[in-house]
């Protein structure tokens, strides 16, 4: 049986299934996503707080040790996202590629909150001091990290389900 278009039920259903395998194959590298590690959270929080404290002292011009820190920091991070590579086998960046409209605006709400973050911590640095300000950026990226995935994961759910 033809439709008005020229097209058969049966074509177009056809199409609809390809196009949903097309999007579920898009997909895929937002949504394959094995759970963080308990232990995630609290380490990104500690790295930015050792970040800040090792950053304050070398703009303050401390000494070659400050410089040391700064390296060890860098290194673990590079070590780090090398790991997530490993772990993620396909890890999407914002910017590369078109994420499920669920991740994207996960995606907006993240940088939203991170800029929201780096604004405290500055505020907190130039009222308290930088003890305060390392302080205040462990417990909010750690807080923040910790809500980011179960939102990560409720959106990756709800591409799942209306891809499935």
């Amino acid at each position: 049986m033809e439709t008005d278009r020229g097209m058969s039920n049966e074509y177009r259903a056809r199409l609809a299934d390809e196009l949903r395998a097309a999007e579920r194959a898009a997909a895929a590298p937002y949504i394959s996503y094995p759970p963080s590690p308990w232990w995630y959270m609290p380490v990104v929080g500690a790295w930015l707080a050792a970040f800040i404290a090792v950053f304050a002292r070398w703009s303050e011009g401390s000494d070659v040790l400050v410089g040391a820190g700064l390296v060890v920091l860098i290194v673990l991070e590079i070590v780090f996202v090398r790991w997530m590579y490993t772990r993620h086998g396909a890890m999407p960046w914002p910017g590369m590629g078109t994420p499920p409209p669920e991740i994207g605006r996960l995606w907006r709400w993240y940088f939203i909150a991170a800029l929201a973050v780096v604004a405290v911590v500055a505020a907190v640095w130039w009222q308290i001091g930088v003890a305060a300000a390392s302080a205040t950026a462990f417990v909010l990226v750690t807080a923040g990290l910790v809500w980011y995935e179960k939102a990560y994961a409720k959106a990756s759910a709800a591409v799942k389900s209306r891809l499935s």
